[in-house]
């Protein structure tokens, strides 16, 4: 039996809506103001909710807006009961994220109509929901024991044989040994590093307290440093420094070190990565609107829409046919980043010509 909630200050028409839906099947819960309102709202969870606009206390723009503020009720059907139906009262609802206006008197078919389809349109919305948590259980469970297992392996294979043919090896053998070991574990430790970043952000994504206090720590950072070191150190592990292509204008950006560094090590690793040798990767930032834009551009194998739209944490794309190292972290985190921080990422790419990724930062506070 689905669940509504009823905000309406006059008695009348709560009872009327209430006594409609009840013998409709529906339970109900009554709220005489916003302020209960929105109480009964965050205690019942309710799985839609109907609300009148013009109340004492708290309105109904102000129920909305606090809503849809928390991750628990930020998702809950929302339609509005008023007789207040301009155009600008419309744009004021929808901004806040209404999904309906029904305007006072309304039918009983009206209002059963306009119930039935958000109901509908929630429940696809969960069926969605269900299917991308089912394909990233199902990307975990084939992309993080690979890229566990082949540095792992690495790292016991070679010192087995090490372990073995102690007395035998070469020294020039044994020391390249060694650093392919080292080279397992940095790996290894990375990629820990990466999953583990990843999960805090996630988290921080739906709790509003870890993420005002993100947000309150970031400071006003110049950028060219960073990215220029970054880039380099990048294009140096790769064996790629002649490739690597540098604009840099020198901006400001309002986050700390720590985080412009990681965004910047990974857009840029994932273009080395993902382009063949010989060509070039640029690395470019410019300001506009107090926004600070990071472009880095590969010639590389590239990105399909559908790929792009798809962008995840645990996806590989058509890992069957490249062998590249890498999880497919490196864009989900730097997304993450750049939108924790009221950012974006943007991907624009032409498959087997060119890709090009603009991380969008903000300016000087």
């Amino acid at each position: 039996m689905k669940k509504i909630l009823v905000i309406e200050d006059e008695d009348s028409i709560r009872n009327n809506i209430c006594e409609m839906l009840q013998a409709e099947g529906f339970e109900t819960i009554e709220a005489g103001n916003g302020k209960q309102g929105l109480q009964l709202a965050q205690s019942q969870l309710p799985d839609l909710i109907l609300c009148d606009i013009t109340m004492p206390e708290l309105d109904g723009y102000g129920v909305l807006n606090e809503l849809r503020v928390h991750p628990a009720t930020q998702t809950i059907p929302f339609i509005f009961l008023t007789a207040k139906a301009t155009k600008v009262d419309l744009r004021q609802g929808m901004e806040l994220g209404a999904d309906d206006y029904l305007t006072k008197p309304f039918t009983t078919e009206a209002l059963l109509t306009a119930i039935a389809t958000r109901l509908e349109k929630q429940l696809a919305l969960e069926k969605k929901s269900l299917q991308k948590l089912d394909e990233l259980r199902s990307q975990i469970s084939h992309a993080l024991p690979h890229e566990l297992y082949t540095p792992l392996n690495g790292i016991l294979g070679l010192s087995a044989f090490m372990l073995d043919e102690y007395d035998t090896v070469e020294r020039d053998e044994a020391l390249q040994i060694l650093k392919e070991i080292h080279v397992s574990g940095q790996r290894l430790y990375r990629l820990t590093k990466n999953f583990l970043l990843y999960a805090e952000l996630e988290l921080m994504a739906t709790n509003p307290d870890r993420l005002q206090t993100l947000q309150s720590k970031e400071i006003d950072t110049y950028s060219q440093p960073l990215i220029y070191e970054t880039a380099v150190q990048k294009a140096q592990r790769a064996d790629r420094v002649a490739d690597l292509q540098l604009d840099l204008q020198g901006t400001i950006v309002h986050i700390s070190e720590a985080n412009i560094q990681k965004i910047v090590e990974e857009i840029v690793d994932n273009a080395f990565k993902f382009s063949p040798p010989g060509t070039p990767v640029c690395v470019s930032d410019s300001v506009q609107d107090n926004w600070v834009i990071l472009s880095v551009s590969d010639r590389g194998r590239g990105m399909t829409a559908e790929q792009i739209a798809n962008l995840g944490a645990y996806m590989q794309f058509e890992r069957k046919l490249y062998e590249q190292q890498g999880s497919g972290l490196g864009l989900a985190i730097a997304k993450r980043l750049a939108e924790l921080h009221g950012g974006e990422l943007r991907i624009e790419s032409s498959p087997n010509q060119q890709t090009i990724v603009r991380v969008v930062l903000p300016g000087r506070k």
